[in-house]
């Protein structure tokens, strides 16, 4: 006798990475049982504020935010959106040096944002002006804030709009960590599911990333539709940085790399308490 369906609501945002992380849940291919899972999009801002509510049972976001919600949700294993030496991009209209940030009025995606917490630590004395993501390009060619915090399709086409590099924080990491990738975003599950449904529902995202991985071009035609103005090469080159072998596992160095940005956060006074980072797949870490 089947069982009645349990309904699982999966935030991510509506860009090509994520579309194509979630493609083979999304399009039916793997089977999800008893499962069915919904998904809800939007801006990765929008999905950290919910999850302080515990508003979904599954949901990307921020390593930053995670902070803020390790009381009630765990990291799973896989979903992790790494920078290998590169990451969210600082831009101007034109040459600035990083040492020229300080005092600079900065147009940021979020404060709860990974690459907000990437700024500050970066350069501290900066003054922040939130603005949606996908407008601060617009908002520093027309002058409104002396440099942009970049995040998804615009660290590849800033320049299109005729902006200069000041800095890459993904770059600037690795420098200062020995090479860590810079840990930007995550998949939490939260922990009042229970272990054995956490454990079917890690198993099935897990899944859904493989497939992508190894349907390549099915995933791509899926994910161009978020892709916001990137051509196909463009596209499969920025999904490439965010979803990848890191994708499916974090690895020893990953899950350090989240331990050690958490820590600094704290340590320089952004965030209010160390964190306790759990994975879903840490012995004892669904037992208070």
């Amino acid at each position: 006798m089947r069982q009645n369906p349990r309904t699982i609501r999966v935030g991510h945002s509506p860009d090509s990475d994520d579309a194509f992380m979630f493609y083979a849940l999304a399009a039916g291919r793997i089977d999800t049982g008893e499962l069915r899972f919904i998904h809800e999009l939007q801006d990765i801002e929008t999905l950290n504020r919910r999850a302080l509510a515990g508003d979904l049972e599954v949901s990307a976001v921020s390593i930053h935010a995670f902070a803020y919600l390790s009381e009630r949700y765990v990291l799973l294993p896989h979903g992790a959106s790494m920078g290998e030496g590169y990451g969210p991009r600082i831009v101007a209209r034109g040459p600035m040096r990083p040492a020229e940030l300080a005092g600079r009025r900065v147009a940021v995606p979020g404060t709860m944002t990974s690459a907000y917490l990437a700024l500050k630590l970066f350069q501290p004395d900066v003054e922040c002006e939130v603005v949606p993501f996908d407008r601060i390009l617009e908002h520093v060619a027309d002058g409104r804030a002396d440099a942009g915090l970049i995040i998804h399709e615009a660290q590849l086409t800033y320049a299109d709009a005729g902006l200069s590099l000041v800095a890459d924080l993904g770059e600037w990491w690795a420098g200062e960590t020995g090479g860590l990738p810079l840990p930007l975003g995550g998949n939490v599950i939260r922990t009042d599911l229970g272990l054995e449904l956490i454990e079917r529902v890690s198993d099935l995202l897990r899944e859904s990333i493989a497939y992508a991985l190894s349907h390549r071009r099915a995933a791509l035609d899926h994910a161009q539709q978020y892709a916001r103005g990137l051509g196909r090469e463009q596209a499969d080159e920025f999904v490439g940085m965010y979803v990848n072998e890191r994708t499916l596992d974090y690895g020893e160095d990953g899950r350090r790399a989240v331990r050690l940005f958490l820590d600094r956060g704290f340590e320089a006074g952004l965030i209010p308490r160390r964190v306790t980072v759990r994975f879903a797949d840490d012995a004892g870490a669904l037992i208070d």
